[in-house]
């Protein structure tokens, strides 16, 4: 045009995601409540991943942490009680291509939820699995969890709970093809952030449980951990999640566990005097269930038609 060689063509700028594209609703859980420092941490590491929000989806059943898809600025699927594992799995068979992240607490995940549990560790299928587990049933207002202290008051037992509390990590251990365990508080935001980005990092199912806080109905339990630093156990390993130099002040017990030893995890894991952080146990080489479920999904309609009408008159009599 006018003796000059038009270029339609556009230069398309590659995108770059701020913690504000990974921002949903405001959150409204209670003041002080730890799953706030969850969501920062998934944001972070959202970001610092540089994931796109259109190909994340945040999965949940019901409990104050399954709020969390309403917050994340990605896809997301609040499904029923207990259920959120079986909904992400079936999102991960479809779409393997998704970016899965699953929200569950002590109550939606060890009780209600507990087939799902041991199943979905099975599978193994690739996603980052967060247990929020504040020893309480908070969103019913208080009653007795499946991780609730011996002797614990609530609403069900305002006596204090009669039974010892359930062990999610010796469970967890003890699943088959079980690939990544890891433990963490929600008050360490360093380690908090690293635990996270070590499970979403890995390929397989990155189970990660979060003691965390609950201000309002099981404050004291927080508390007491809190005040007592000594009662823990970091976890330190080359292999392991890296240790900020402020996360490891906050730990004055520590120990050098190579995470490919199942034995010591157990051991760990099932010791009542000191409560393990960091990453418990992990092998990469545990196969993933939509490395199977998924084959298929290239397809298009029409080939997908002629399929199954090929078994179909093979079933024909």
């Amino acid at each position: 045009m006018f003796g000059l060689k038009a270029d339609w063509s556009l230069e398309v700028f590659e995108r770059y995601f701020t913690i504000g594209d990974y921002a949903g609703g405001e959150a409204r859980w209670c003041p002080g409540c730890g799953d706030h420092g969850v969501l920062t941490a998934a944001q972070r590491v959202l970001r610092d991943e540089q994931q796109k929000p259109e190909l994340s989806v945040c999965v949940s059943g019901i409990g104050c942490s399954s709020r969390m898809p309403h917050y994340l600025g990605t896809y997301g699927f609040h499904g029923l009680h207990g259920r959120a594992l079986p909904l992400a799995c079936g999102i991960k068979a479809r779409r393997p291509d998704l970016d899965v992240w699953v929200a569950t607490g002590d109550g939606d995940c060890f009780s209600i939820g507990t087939a799902h549990w041991i199943h979905a560790l099975r599978y193994n299928m690739d996603m980052t699995l967060m247990v929020f587990d504040n020893a309480i049933y908070g969103l019913t207002k208080a009653q007795t969890s499946p991780t609730s202290p011996l002797g614990f008051k609530t609403n069900t037992h305002p006596f204090g709970a009669i039974i010892d509390p359930l062990n999610p990590l010796t469970v967890t251990l003890g699943v088959t093809n079980v690939s990544f365990v890891a433990q963490v508080v929600d008050w360490n935001p360093p380690l908090l952030y690293e635990t996270l980005k070590a499970a979403y990092r890995h390929r397989g199912t990155g189970f990660v449980r979060i003691i965390q806080r609950c201000p309002v109905y099981a404050e004291q339990v927080s508390k007491a951990l809190q005040g007592d630093p000594s009662g823990f156990l970091l976890l330190e390993h080359a292999q392991g999640i890296p240790i900020d130099p402020s996360a490891q002040r906050q730990f004055p017990q520590r120990l050098e566990h190579d995470p490919s030893d199942l034995a010591q995890a157990f051991r760990l894991a099932a010791d009542p005097a000191l409560i393990p952080v960091g990453l418990i146990y992990h092998n990469p080489d545990a196969p993933c269930y939509e490395d199977l479920s998924s084959q298929g999904t290239d397809m298009t309609p029409q080939e997908r038609l002629e399929r199954f009408d090929g078994v179909l008159d093979r079933l024909t009599i």
